[in-house]
């Protein structure tokens, strides 16, 4: 049994300093969502909170301010794929029959500059800081994102001998994309130039405009049951044709490019397309993890949307972009619509759905009935997730 997606919303992120605080910003992603589905707090029978940095039960306090139903909420923490997460149990909760209507909802406040581990335990991504360095990536465990991403595209660029610029094109391409979202955080047209001639953020050749910036903020989606949606009339729906999530194999140490998900998104994007019955040739529209653009690139061909060491013809063709085979972020990404980490995979989803209702005004992807969400963290975990629009 399919569940459906029947309301999305989310607040327009902010620059850290510059945010309500997260029981403000969750609560209007959940009203929002709720409007959107047309339904009432009392119809939810089970909430998932997704976030990263607070305490144990910040799911709770934030749903005080919508209101008390007394039904369960399950608080999730999964890094970057955190929201995802969220959305995946939602799913389960309500395709197995346990309830008709369940919310996902995310959410985060950070601080400026690089993510750094503040915990005094061991830290979960330790053995991966060691094994880049053993591959002769220096990273630095107290800023490691940039260090993963930037070792894994530079592996990218010289097991296919490509050149540096193809991740400034991709910063450029989603910089376009944002300028027809009022959601988005960075609009401002950016050229490959500014982008390569920016602070090199590591290994030189990552620069800061192929990074995206911490942000805050919040997203929420309301999960139904397809007899709820047909007993309750309905219509605007989506459907979770598939969905797989995934963490380390095998196969996890033996690259940079799979030490930050390669593998995983690979896996579980099969077993999505399995479910859904539909292959990367039928997907209209993406909304890709793009936290670092060489984690666009790498996972432009994890995905299945080119072929293997193909991405720079790929993005020299349009491909990635309206016009081309797939519509890659027209929400301006991580990229340009801004990263709390709780809440950007069910922003994915509110994208995706406006996209497949035709609701997505002056970004609308043509004629779109499959999308594709890919959300990943790193620690590790991915989720991919295909709608259809029936």
């Amino acid at each position: 049994m399919s569940a459906l997606v029947a309301g999305v919303g989310m607040v327009r992120f902010s620059k850290p300093g510059a945010q309500a605080s997260y029981p403000v910003m969750a609560s209007e992603a959940i009203r929002v969502a709720l409007a959107d589905a047309g339904l009432r707090l009392n119809d939810v029978a089970q909430a998932y909170a997704g976030y990263c940095y607070g305490a144990t039960t910040c799911g709770q306090r934030a749903l005080y301010e919508v209101g008390m139903t007394g039904i369960p909420v399950i608080n999730v923490r999964n890094a970057c794929a955190t929201g995802s997460s969220a959305l995946l149990l939602a799913n389960q909760a309500v395709a197995s029959g346990a309830v008709d209507v369940a919310l996902a909802f995310g959410f985060e406040e950070m601080k400026p500059g690089a993510l750094v581990n503040e915990d005094f335990r061991v830290s979960p991504v330790d053995r991966i800081v060691a094994r880049f360095n053993e591959l002769g990536y220096p990273v630095d465990e107290a800023m490691s994102a940039p260090g993963f991403f930037g070792a894994a595209g530079q592996e990218y660029l010289g097991k296919y001998d490509a050149k540096a610029d193809l991740f400034a094109k991709v910063a450029v391409k989603t910089r376009t994309h944002a300028a027809n979202n009022p959601m988005a955080l960075f609009t401002k047209p950016i050229t490959v130039e500014e982008v390569m001639e920016s602070p090199v953020i590591w290994g030189g050749y990552l620069t800061r405009l192929m990074a995206c910036p911490p942000t805050c903020g919040a997203a929420a989606a309301v999960v139904v049951s397809e007899t709820f949606a047909a007993r309750r009339g309905l219509t605007r729906t989506v459907r979770i044709a598939g969905q797989a999530m995934g963490t380390d194999g095998p196969e996890a140490f033996d690259s940079a490019m799979d030490l930050v998900g390669r593998g995983i998104t690979q896996r579980a994007a099969a077993s999505a397309f399995e479910q859904a019955g539909v292959g990367p040739q039928d997907v209209d529209v993406v909304e890709l993890h793009d936290c670092f653009t060489t984690n666009e690139v790498i996972n432009y061909e994890a995905l299945g949307l080119c072929g293997e060491g193909e991405a720079s013809k790929f993005v020299a063709d349009g491909d990635n972009s309206y016009g081309g085979k797939v519509v890659v972020n027209p929400s301006g990404g991580l990229m340009s619509k801004g990263h709390p980490l709780g809440a950007t995979g069910l922003a994915q989803c509110a994208e995706l759905v406006q996209q497949l209702r035709g609701e997505a005004g002056a970004r609308q992807v043509e004629g779109a009935r499959v999308a594709l969400q890919h959300n990943i963290g790193m620690g590790s975990a991915g989720v991919v997730t295909l709608y259809v629009r029936d």
